[in-house]
Parts: structure tokens; C-alpha cells; sequence
């Protein structure tokens, strides 16, 4: 799992327009020590979409483009909608998670680690010149609609982010829209960043 995610996975949807651009997409990394962490991709496609996907489903069952990721686990829910997730834990390598990927990791403190994520190529993977038709932008408008990338941080406590910090001070978050990402009216700062307390 790469963690220039945000811009990964919105470029992709944006490709696919379809069938991917129906989901919400969570991302979460819970910070364990100085050094390792768990990683957990969450994806929810409603059920309109999930049927027609469905009928693209190769032989392993799994429809074509989505949840199809190593070690990821389907669930068909109730109401028709299908939710995908995808763990990995280990150490902060292993999760992919590095400057390539567009995260940052470092330890500020002994027991104190400070990850961030640069923001800069969030809006031009789906924001770009050629999504300015306007028929396009009405059909991917339709399809994003309520749709929203979220980007969460947990660990046993954050002592400063520029994120939303949960009441009890175990996670920070932030919800992106993904029609924001699309028109260009999103307010990210260069970078979105938590740190944490591991001890």
C-alpha cells in the first residue's frame, strides 16, 4: 500500500470514472512504535454500482478493479453494498510508507513519532486539463457525488496535528470530498500531519 494515497486513489477513480468513482475510501495508520504501524484501506461501493460490477467478476469472484489486492477482504453487505479491506502491519517500510510515497516519518522525540503527507499532488491527479469538458464534468460530478476520501491517524495519543483530533486524543483525521478534488475548491495545506505519543 503506497500513502501518496489520496492522489493514488483519486487518480485511478477518475480513470475508471465508472464503477470506482461510487466509493468512499477510508485510509487509516495506526502508529504502534517508533517504528511500526498498521495500514487499513477501507472501501464501500454502493450497491447499484456493486451490482454492476458484480456481473464483471472474473472466476476468483471478486469483480474486475476492485477489491482485488492481495490480502483483501470482500464483504457483501445486506443492503446490496460491498465493503473492501485491506490490512498490513509491520514496520513503516513495510507499509510503504516513505518519501517516495509522498509520507513523511520521524521520530521528534524518544516515543514520539510525527508522520506527514504532502498534499501537492492530491488535486492534479483528478483536477486535470483533461477533465475540463463539460459533459465529463457533469458525469463525474454525478457519480462523486457524497463520495469522500478520509485520511486518519491513530496511536495511544496525538499531542499536535493540523488534522481533526478525536475527543480522547487517539486519532486525527480529515475528510476530503472527492467533488472538491474535482473542482478544484479544496484547502488543503501542503501537508497533513499528526504526531503521536507511542509509549
Amino acid at each position: 500500500m503506497t500513502f501518496n494515497i489520496i492522489g493514488r486513489v483519486a487518480g485511478v477513480v477518475a480513470l475508471t470514472v465508472g464503477l470506482a468513482g461510487c466509493m468512499d475510501v477510508t485510509m487509516e495508520v495506526d502508529v504502534l512504535s517508533e517504528t511500526t504501524g498498521k495500514a487499513t484501506t477501507t472501501m464501500v461501493m454502493g450497491a447499484d454500482f456493486y451490482a454492476m460490477a458484480k456481473s464483471g467478476m472474473g472466476a476468483e469472484g471478486e469483480s474486475e478493479g476492485f477489491c482485488e489486492e492481495e490480502g483483501a477482504v470482500l464483504t457483501e453487505n445486506p443492503d446490496g453494498s460491498a465493503t473492501c479491506v485491506v490490512v498490513k502491519e509491520g514496520t513503516f517500510a513495510d507499509l510503504e510508507l516513505g518519501e517516495d510515497d509522498g509520507a513523511k516519518i520521524e521520530v521528534v522525540s524518544p516515543g514520539v513519532v510525527k508522520i506527514s503527507f504532502t498534499t501537492a499532488d492530491m488535486q492534479d491527479d483528478l483536477g486535470g486539463e483533461e477533465a475540463t469538458d463539460e459533459e465529463t464534468k457533469a458525469m463525474m460530478a454525478a457519480l462523486f457525488a457524497d463520495r469522500t476520501v478520509t485520511l486518519r491517524i491513530k496511536g495511544k495519543e496525538i499531542t499536535d496535528s493540523n488534522m481533526t483530533v478525536s475527543a480522547d486524543k487517539t486519532s486525527a483525521e480529515v475528510v476530503i470530498p472527492f467533488l472538491d478534488l474535482l473542482n478544484g475548491t479544496t484547502e488543503l495545506p501542503p501537508e497533513l500531519y499528526a504526531t503521536v505519543k507511542t509509549n
